[in-house]
């Protein structure tokens, strides 16, 4: 199956398709629930590894990875990871983990040829009424054609013995076509240990990525990048996600602590991008911050990531203007938005970039949410997203919608997405995970009014 093809600048040579032409008109063809889920009460939940993701499609055959709550074990390490996998009967169950205790999801990744991999981080603490301690990642091996087969254990290699706990903050990436993956790993705040598993299956390359620094702050400090889009394709590795410290501002931070109680307050408003033109050099490109709510204690939350074929880099986030609680005390004047934000980078360079739908303070209250990107099989980049708050005559509005991003960089018409119950958390089975492409898009999620019922859609686009 080829790779996609789509130019952001430049018309197509050839004669399009006929589904080129034809208008986005979503169709539901599957919505039901897969598992549920008991809170665990340790920070995390079956969404928190949201950029990267649990759902991955090979061919035919679509797998997700779930988590369960161990009433035994005391948080935070109180979790172990599920695999399902769906065939014509549906969804069902294939491997549980029955030896390891963790605090976040598994996402996965997969290879055109069949490998399937569940990454995973237990604790290596025995006792589970221990809070906390250390961990050891470990990536599972399973065959797609035959399930039955016990999965292989992988033991990354690093560049040394980094101090790896359950809070692992992990990326997993893959190039299906290519059969290579790459896993990223947060220690603290001041970098991520990287491994990159080749296509000879060797943990070839290793290294640390260092994360950009924030002379700027009162308290000059690392800033460390949290909840990435990665992707690797043809060894070339693309980084984007959203700083993540101890609120940085003095005045805020000691305010905050005033309403809440807390000693501690976080920072999600910069979105940071690098890249690395060959990962078996183990260098990455300088840090370029693409976006930033710094002003007024914004909000920012990275969407999706996909690199085309001719090399662009294609972003996709979402932003909340102001932090309401302080806004009569530090800024008086500043007015909320909320928005759902592209943009296209080139060789590190921001080359287009622009509003897909904003909500604003005194005028439109469609307030866009999260976003995923998803390429047809013919190359037409689509976005699809959630919708809260409230239509032009006051209605209220939770839905999911679908428009696309056409050749010339002209934004299309959305259309609505005519679920049961919409999306309002969600993971879609990315190229980035190594997926297979098709002109059906996968969701895996939480609905509205669900709960904690993980659910699953499947979309025909046109």
């Amino acid at each position: 199956m080829t790779v996609p093809q789509i130019c952001l600048f430049l018309a197509l040579a050839a004669s399009p398709s006929a589904g080129a032409d034809a208008p986005l008109r979503p169709v539901v063809q599957i919505e039901e629930d897969i598992y549920s889920h008991e809170p665990a009460n340790n920070g995390a939940g079956p969404m928190w590894c949201h950029g990267s993701t649990c759902l991955v499609r090979l061919g035919d055959d679509l797998f997700a990875t779930g988590l369960e709550t161990l009433p035994q074990a005391k948080p935070l390490n109180n979790c172990r990871w599920m695999l399902f996998h769906r065939g014509p009967q549906g969804w069902h169950t294939v491997h549980t983990d029955t030896s390891g205790r963790t605090r976040e999801p598994s996402p996965l990744a997969g290879f055109a040829d069949g490998r399937l991999f569940v990454s995973a981080n237990p604790t290596l603490n025995t006792d589970p009424d221990a809070y906390a301690g250390p961990a050891r990642p470990e990536i599972f091996q399973f065959t797609a054609q035959d399930l039955s087969r016990t999965p292989e254990k992988l033991i990354p290699t690093w560049s040394d013995r980094p101090p790896f706990t359950e809070h692992s903050y992990r990326s997993v990436a893959a190039d299906g076509p290519n059969a290579e993956l790459i896993l990223f790993q947060n220690i603290g705040y001041t970098h991520a240990e990287w491994t990159f598993l080749d296509r000879e299956g060797r943990w070839s390359a290793h290294g640390q990525l260092k994360w950009p620094w924030g002379a700027d702050y009162a308290r000059p400090q690392p800033i460390r990048v949290c909840y990435p889009n990665v992707a690797l394709r043809n060894r070339q590795v693309h980084f984007c996600g959203v700083s993540d410290i101890t609120e940085p501002n003095p005045a805020w931070r000691a305010f905050k602590q005033k309403l809440t109680g807390r000693q501690w307050d976080y920072d999600f408003r910069r979105l940071f991008y690098t890249w690395s033109p060959d990962i078996t050099t183990g260098r990455f490109e300088p840090w370029i911050e693409v976006a930033g709510r710094e002003k007024t204690c914004g909000w920012i939350t990275p969407g999706d990531l996909w690199v085309a074929p001719d090399g662009h880099v294609h972003l996709l986030w979402s932003e909340r203007a102001i932090d309401e609680r302080l806004r009569e005390e530090f800024f008086p004047d500043a007015k909320q938005s909320h928005a759902l934000n592209y943009a296209v980078l080139r060789e590190g360079r921001i080359v287009r970039r622009r509003t897909l739908l904003v909500a604003e303070e005194g005028r439109s209250n469609e307030r866009p949410g999260r976003g995923r990107f998803h390429v047809t099989m013919d190359g037409r980049l689509c976005v699809f997203f959630y919708v809260s708050g409230a239509d032009a005559q006051g209605r209220g509005i939770a839905e999911n919608r679908l428009l696309e991003i056409r050749p010339d960089g002209a934004v299309g018409p959305s259309a609505k997405v005519p679920f049961d119950r919409p999306f309002t958390e969600f993971m879609t089975a990315t190229g980035r995970a190594g997926s297979t492409p098709s002109d059906v898009l996968d969701i895996l999620g939480t609905r509205q009014g669900s709960g904690a019922t993980i659910s699953f859609a499947r979309i025909k686009l046109y």
